[in-house]
C-alpha cells in the first residue's frame, strides 16, 4: 500500500468513526444549548440504544419477527426501535431527574447526571452481563477497492445513515416551528414561557431527539466493532462530549464537524502511530486547538442568561 493509499484508507476509517461520534455529540450540544446542562448520562443512553438494537436484531434472527426480510429492513426496524427506547428513556430522565432541579445550582444537576450514569451502567451489567456481547451484523460483506482503498458496504451504511439524520436535524431546527421554538428557548427560557411557548415540552423533545440520535450511534457502533459492553458508554460519551466542545458547544453544525474531525484524528493516529495511542493523539490535538481557539472550531452558541 502506497503512502497515498494509506492516507485515504485512514480517512475512510476516520470518517466512519467520526460519523458515530457526531451522532452522539449532537445530544450533548442540543441539551446544553437549550438548558445549559451537561448530561453526563448521555453515554449510558447511547449504550441503552446499542443493547436495545442488539435485542431487536437477535429477535429478528431467532424468531418470526422480520423473518425473511431484507437486511436493510431489519436494520431500519431495529434502528427505529432502539431510537424509540432511548428517546423514551431520555424523556423519563428529563421529567423525573432533571426537571425538578432545573432551577437549582448547576452542581446539583451535575451530581444527578453522574448518579444516573452509574445507575444505567450497572442496570445494563445486571441485565446483559459484564462480558462482551457479540453484535450480529445483517449487512452483507461487500467491499469495493477504488484506487486500492477498501470501502465496505457497512461503512457506506454508516455514512448514509448518519448523513441523513444530521441533515434532517439541521432542517428540523432551522426550518420548522419546533426548531424555532427550540432556538427561542435556548435564547430566553423565561420569555418563552411568558409568551406561551410550552417550554417543558420543548426541553423534553430536545432530550428525546438527542437520546434517539445516541441510540442510532449505538447501533452503528455495534455494527462497526461487532461487540458491545456495558462500560463502552463511558469512553464513547467522553469522546462525544469532546467532539461537541471541539466543534463549539451548543452549536449543532459544530457537533457534526467536531465528531468528524475527532474521528479523522483517531484514524490518522491509528494509521501513522499506533492504535493503542490513537486516543492520546486525538486529545493532545484537542488541547492544542482549544488553547488557541477555546470556543471550538465553529464557535460556541449559548445565550448568556441573567
Amino acid at each position: 500500500m502506497t503512502a497515498l493509499q494509506l492516507f485515504c484508507q485512514q480517512l475512510a476509517n476516520g470518517l466512519t468513526l467520526g460519523a458515530i461520534y457526531a451522532l452522539i455529540a449532537l445530544g450533548y450540544t442540543m441539551i446544553y444549548g437549550v438548558i445549559q446542562l451537561i448530561n453526563f448520562a448521555h453515554g449510558e443512553i447511547f449504550m441503552v440504544g446499542a443493547y436495545a438494537a442488539l435485542t431487536l436484531v437477535l429477535l429478528s434472527s431467532a424468531g418470526p419477527l422480520l423473518s425473511g426480510a431484507p437486511w436493510w429492513m431489519t436494520l431500519l426496524v431495529c434502528g427505529l426501535g432502539s431510537m424509540a427506547v432511548s428517546g423514551a428513556l431520555g424523556a423519563a430522565i428529563e421529567r423525573l431527574a432533571y426537571r425538578p432541579i432545573r432551577h437549582a445550582p448547576r452542581l446539583n444537576a451535575l451530581i444527578t447526571a453522574i448518579g444516573i450514569s452509574f445507575f444505567l451502567q450497572n442496570a445494563l451489567m445486571l441485565l446483559y452481563g459484564a462480558t462482551d456481547r457479540h453484535f450480529p451484523n445483517p449487512i452483507p460483506h461487500i467491499q469495493w477497492n477504488p484506487g486500492g482503498v477498501t470501502v465496505t458496504l457497512m461503512q457506506v451504511v454508516i455514512w448514509v445513515a448518519s448523513g441523513l439524520l444530521m441533515t434532517g436535524l439541521q432542517l428540523l431546527v432551522m426550518s420548522t416551528k419546533l426548531g424555532m421554538a427550540m432556538r427561542a428557548t435556548a435564547q430566553d427560557l423565561k420569555a418563552c414561557a411568558l409568551l406561551g411557548i410550552p417550554v417543558d415540552r420543548i426541553i423534553a423533545t430536545t432530550f428525546v431527539i438527542g437520546s434517539a440520535f445516541a441510540a442510532m450511534g449505538g447501533m452503528l457502533f455495534g455494527l462497526h466493532y461487532g461487540t458491545i459492553n456495558f462500560h463502552d458508554g463511558y469512553l464513547m460519551g467522553l469522546k462525544a462530549f469532546t467532539a461537541a466542545v471541539l466543534g463549539g458547544i451548543g452549536n449543532i453544525p459544530g457537533a457534526m464537524v467536531g465528531g468528524l474531525v475527532l474521528g479523522l484524528l483517531e484514524g490518522l493516529g491509528a494509521g501513522y502511530l499506533s492504535s493503542q495511542w490513537k486516543n492520546v493523539f486525538a486529545f493532545v490535538i484537542l488541547v492544542v486547538l482549544l488553547l488557541f481557539k477555546p470556543r471550538g472550531l465553529l464557535g460556541e452558541r449559548v445565550a448568556e442568561r441573567a
